[in-house]
């Protein structure tokens, strides 16, 4: 005889029952949990972003606030750089001023100091180096003395040229006899090297020239 326990068959089965619900309820949790998760970190992403903008935007104001407390200043600032720029012009063509008249104060010092007694210049011309001077003497010993003190200075290159020497007589006052003159023609190199190291170093004054009494025109 076969019995056949149907009864137990359910019993099993309903004790299957319980663990796939189980597992069901841990699936649905951890789904929840990653949900939750993923939206609290797209809630602080949103959340770092929006105190981002705010940051910028609060930086931008504050930058425009103070570019426009600056916007004076600017225009100041821009103002003294015009008036720089005119004075260091102004700076630049007075230097260039005295360096083209470097040259001309050396010579008349130099020459000034050169004129001997009973000797006198009545012109003067330069033309780039070559330096031609005129002049008056008393005596042929102060023409000498005074090529050779042209030629003890470094501002000129020697030698010095005498280019001519001729007897002048002036006529004399209230029936006097004329006075016979020494007219010369002095023709010299200027070493300007020489001249604008000078300068440098220590500018020299002109003093009147003439030593016997007369003066130069210089042009």
């Amino acid at each position: 005889m076969i019995r056949i326990n149907l009864l137990g068959v359910e019993r099993q089965k309903t004790r299957k029952l319980p663990t796939f619900t189980v597992q069901a309820q841990q699936i649905t949790i951890a789904c929840s949990v990653i949900l939750v998760a993923t939206v609290a970190g797209v809630g602080w992403w949103y959340w770092t972003l929006k105190q981002a903008k705010a940051q910028v935007e609060t930086d931008i104001v504050a930058a425009q606030q103070q570019q426009q407390q600056l916007q004076p200043v600017l225009a100041e600032v821009k103002q003294f750089e015009g008036q720089r720029a005119q004075l260091q012009q102004r700076v630049q063509l007075i230097e260039q001023l005295r360096a083209g008249q470097t040259i001309p104060v050396q010579l008349l010092d130099q020459i000034s100091r050169s004129i001997p007694e009973l000797l006198w210049l009545t012109e003067m011309e330069q033309k780039g180096d070559a330096l031609t001077i005129q002049g008056r003497a008393n005596t042929l010993a102060a023409t000498a003395d005074f090529v050779t003190n042209l030629g003890n200075s470094s501002l000129f290159v020697t030698p010095i040229d005498l280019d001519k020497s001729e007897v002048e007589t002036m006529p004399g006052a209230q029936g006097l006899p004329g006075v016979e003159l020494y007219k010369f023609t002095v023709r010299a190199t200027l070493n300007k090297a020489e001249a604008l190291k000078a300068s440098a170093t220590a500018p020299a004054s002109v003093p009147a020239a003439g030593g016997g009494g007369g003066g130069a025109a210089a042009r």
